[in-house]
C-alpha cells in the first residue's frame, strides 16, 4: 500500500488551503466534526481495506496498492 497526494497540484493547492481556513477539517464537509479531520476517519478505514484503491473523499490524498 502507498498513499500520496493527488498529481493535479492545484486540486493539492485548494484543499490545502481549504484546510488552513476550516483548522485541519476536510473542507468538502460542513460540519466540523473529530471524524472529518484530516486525514479523516473515512479515508484511514478505506486505507484499512485491503481492496480499496482511490481518492480519499476531498481528492487530497491517492491510496494505492503496490508498493
Amino acid at each position: 500500500m502507498k498513499v500520496r497526494l493527488n498529481e493535479n497540484e492545484e486540486i493539492v493547492k485548494v484543499v490545502k488551503e481549504g484546510l488552513k481556513q476550516t483548522g485541519g477539517y476536510c473542507p468538502c464537509r460542513r460540519e466540523k466534526k473529530e471524524e472529518y479531520k484530516c486525514m479523516c476517519k473515512e479515508f484511514r478505514d478505506q486505507m484499512a481495506d485491503p481492496a480499496f484503491e482511490g481518492y480519499c473523499h476531498c481528492m487530497l490524498y491517492y491510496k494505492s496498492l503496490e508498493d
